[in-house]
């Protein structure tokens, strides 16, 4: 069985934001597109996440992992879920059989308490009206990534929904982001990019796009998105709007 998503960042490097008098680039440009990493940016699905990895452990014998810990690696997948709850990493023997059953117990209950964050219906309600196409750009794998966008009520706006397998490489490479924006028909350099992990903005950086870092998401447990070198961070989804539309 897949991992959901594809490994660990890789060595992308970040530039400095692009300014204008000290407003991030996306404040002056034109915005005609947006697209958002999925898992901790649109979607909190840290509790469905966090519950299928306890549900390894407790079917072993074992406590459940603290939620709080485990959700930080919840934009990571297996490979991050399994490294906290197990102390193991891919190259363990017992890591196959641990991610297979936590990706058994996920498929089996991919969308029981995940939402939409706060904020992110009217956000997406708001592109919507302004005539901006909006996609999802995720590391998660398809067989994953298709039903949890049904189920959770995205699939009918969203103008594209790139996964991890879709290209050849997944994020922080530049191709899943380059990919979708050929899908919408909008150049690089007119699309924002967010997402709540810092390989989203190498990604979005790379591929010539605006980024911003989504401060609310999960955002790991390692460099604070203050640090990601992103456009602009965000400590809400309703934040989005107004520097995405300001200038559509």
């Amino acid at each position: 069985m897949p991992d959901m998503f594809e490994p660990p960042v890789r060595n992308v490097p970040a530039t400095d934001a692009d300014t204008s008098n000290g407003v991030p680039r996306l404040l002056n440009g034109d915005v005609r597109a947006v697209l958002f990493d999925l898992d901790g940016t649109l979607a909190d699905t840290a509790p469905d996440l966090v519950a299928a990895v306890n549900k390894v452990r407790t079917d072993r014998g074992l406590t459940p992992g603290p939620y709080e810990t485990l959700r930080l690696q919840a934009s990571h997948g297996a490979r991050g879920l399994i490294g906290s709850a197990f102390g193991v990493t891919p190259d363990d023997a017992a890591f196959p059989a641990l991610r297979d059953a936590f990706l058994a117990n996920y498929e089996a209950a991919l969308c029981v308490q995940s939402r939409l964050f706060e904020g992110v219906p009217e956000l997406l309600a708001a592109l919507t009206e302004r005539g901006l196409p909006w996609g999802i750009v995720t590391n998660k794998a398809a067989w994953l990534t298709n039903p949890l966008v049904k189920l959770i009520g995205l699939s009918e706006g969203a103008a594209c929904v790139v996964s991890g397998d879709t290209t050849p490489h997944s994020k922080p490479h530049p191709a899943p982001l380059l990919y979708a924006a050929e899908c919408i028909g909008v150049a690089p350099a007119h699309i924002v990019y967010v997402g709540d992990d810092l390989r989203d903005v190498q990604a979005g950086k790379a591929a010539g796009m605006a980024t911003i870092a989504a401060a609310y998401g999960y955002c790991g447990d390692t460099l604070a998105p203050a640090q990601w070198q992103a456009d602009a961070v965000v400590e809400s989804a309703g934040a989005i709007a107004p520097l995405v539309m300001s200038r559509a």
